[in-house]
This record gives C-alpha cells, structure tokens and sequence, in this order.
C-alpha cells in the first residue's frame, strides 16, 4: 500500500479539486507505476482520476459502470447529483458553452487570452494554462441574452451562486470565470458536437457541421 496514493485520494475527497502544480498530483500524471495503483484503489469504490491537459486542476468521478446505480437508484434518472435545477443545468451547459471552447480553441492554437489570434509562432508556443487562455464572460451580457430563457434575474443570480458554490465558475466583479471544475466534469469530447451543432447553433451562429 503506498501511503502518497491514500494520501492523495484523502486529499481529493476533502478538497474537491487539488492543482496539478500539487506534489502528489505531478507525480499522478507522471509515474506510471503509482497512477496504476491510484487508478486500482480509486476503481474499487467506484471512483476515478478525472484529468485533461486543458484545465488547471483534477479532481475524483465515478466511473461509468457505476453511474446507473447512483443517478438511476430513483423513480426518475437524475441529471446531476448537485442538487441543481433543470434550469441550473442549463446555464452550467451555457457558461461551459461560452467560457470552455473559446479557452479550448486559443490552447490548442498555443495562445494566451491576451495575444494576437493571428501569431503564426504560437503552435510553437507551451499550451497554455487554463488560467492564461480563458476569459470569462460578462454577467450583464449573459444576463441579456440568456435571461429570459433561464428564469430572468431572480432565478439566473440563484444558480450562479449555486454553481460558484460547488466550484464551477468563480464570480468577479461583473465577470463570470472558469472555475475548477468546469473544464473537468464536462465531457468535451462527447459534448461539443451535440450542443455545438445542436442546442446552442445560435449562440454561434453557425450552420452545423459535419463530424
């Protein structure tokens, strides 16, 4: 038994979300033989390491054979284990929407929030940080946008609270920012042509594309 691997995943279940600059977590992500032993110790309670290059910090998930036993054990499948409304649902998928694939698309192009789009060195470039890359939006240009159709002002500052609570966003001053986990618990590679393509087209204003 390898006391940093019970140290680590105690330190998961306390803090919800550790950095990836973390001792403990550098070593995760880098030593094969103890991410194997994480990984088994984490499976046999149904957990697992949930990482990605793009975001700053990890965090624990349970794994999918393990998910209908948790999210279906009730008369109805719950969408979320949060205690979040449908309507705080909805403006987690538009914050992930509006904040994670712009901060996406500037990563893999190597560029910082703050550089020019056309810099024809930035493949050259480390990716950046989550931290470098994202912007954040502005709460009174989602308020005007979304407000009428996620239960105006009363219902939106609700669950903005909610989701700045449980680590999605993080509030500051009238901007809305990336928080630790919202580029974690939200499946990219699954979600993006979905809702890209199909529940936010409009946002933006693009026809939908082919996969």
């Amino acid at each position: 038994m390898n006391d940093e691997a019970q140290i680590l995943i105690a330190q998961l279940l306390t803090h919800q979300t550790l950095p990836r600059d973390n001792k403990l977590v550098k070593r995760a992500l880098s030593d094969e033989s103890f991410r194997a032993e994480l990984d088994e110790r984490l499976s046999s309670c149904g957990l697992k390491f949930l990482d990605n290059v793009y975001a700053d910090h990890v965090a624990l998930a349970l794994t999918r054979e393990v998910e209908p036993k948790i999210f279906g054990a009730r008369d109805t499948w719950q969408n979320n284990n949060a205690g979040l409304a449908r309507d705080g649902v909805a403006l987690l998928v538009v914050l992930w929407a509006l904040i994670i694939l712009p901060k996406r698309e500037r990563q893999e192009s190597h560029q910082n929030a703050a550089e020019d789009q056309d810099d024809m060195f930035g493949k050259e470039k480390p990716l950046p940080r989550a931290e470098e890359a994202s912007t954040g939006i502005s709460y009174k240009a989602l308020l005007a946008d979304f407000g009428d159709k996620l239960g105006k002002k009363t219902r939106m500052n609700i669950n903005l609270g909610q989701l700045a609570r449980l680590g999605f966003i993080e509030m500051k001053g009238d901007m809305i920012h990336e928080g630790p986990l919202l580029d974690l618990m939200m499946d990219t590679d699954t979600l993006k042509e979905r809702i890209v393509n199909g529940a936010l087209a409009d946002i933006f204003k693009r026809a939908p594309q082919e996969a």
